[in-house]
C-alpha cells in the first residue's frame, strides 16, 4: 500500500486529508497520479493533474519508480513571491 496525504485544496476536494492506495511493483508516480484522477472525477481530478508530488519527500517526475511502502504528498501549485 502506499500512503497519499493530500494538502491545501487538494484536501478539500478530496474530502479527506490522507488514504491509502494499492501498490503494484514499478508502479510510477505518473501511473498514481492517474489513477487518483479517475477515481475522482471533477475538481479533484483537475488538480491532481496539475499537482506536484513528492514520493518520501522528494520531487517526483511522471517516470519516478514508487517504492514499497512510499509515502506520496500531493501539493497543489501555490501562488506568491
Amino acid at each position: 500500500m502506499v500512503e497519499i496525504r493530500y494538502f491545501a485544496s487538494v484536501a478539500e476536494a478530496a474530502g479527506v486529508s490522507s488514504e491509502h492506495h494499492p501498490f503494484r511493483e514499478g508502479m510510477t508516480a505518473g501511473e498514481l497520479r492517474s489513477q487518483l484522477a479517475s477515481n475522482r472525477p471533477g475538481e479533484f481530478s483537475r488538480l491532481v493533474g496539475i499537482s506536484a508530488l513528492l514520493v518520501n519527500g522528494v520531487n517526483a517526475d511522471e517516470i519516478t519508480v514508487l517504492p514499497q511502502q512510499a509515502r506520496v504528498d500531493v501539493l497543489p501549485p501555490f501562488a506568491g513571491g
